[in-house]
């Protein structure tokens, strides 16, 4: 093998690793949000779970957090919640965050 195969190989491996990473911050994302909302909406412990997987489930509908974000905001109107959008960006980018940390 040479160099540049080794190379190329070495960013394969990288990029896979990226990737993954991505991943699993969403899902740690994901999961701290979906455990805000559900108790936004007084949820008990067995439907906060299957709201948790409702959230990640959405995340899987488009790139990017908007598909979250709009799955929130339907559920709290759903729920005769006044919630601001900028409150639950808010959230959105703690969960983030601490899902960043986590991963340290």
């Amino acid at each position: 093998m040479n160099k540049f195969d080794e190379k190329e190989k070495s960013f394969e491996k990288k990029f896979a690793m990226d990737e993954e990473l991505q991943f699993k911050l969403a899902a740690r994302s994901n999961k701290y949000l979906g455990e805000w909302v559900s108790s936004e909406l007084g949820k008990n412990e067995e439907e906060k779970k299957n709201y948790i997987q409702d959230i990640i489930r959405a995340d899987m509908e488009e790139a990017g957090s908007e598909d979250v974000f709009r799955k929130i905001k339907k559920d709290f109107q759903a729920a005769s919640i006044s919630m601001e959008d900028s409150e639950i960006r808010d959230q959105m980018a703690k969960a983030l965050l601490r899902a960043k940390e986590d991963f340290k």
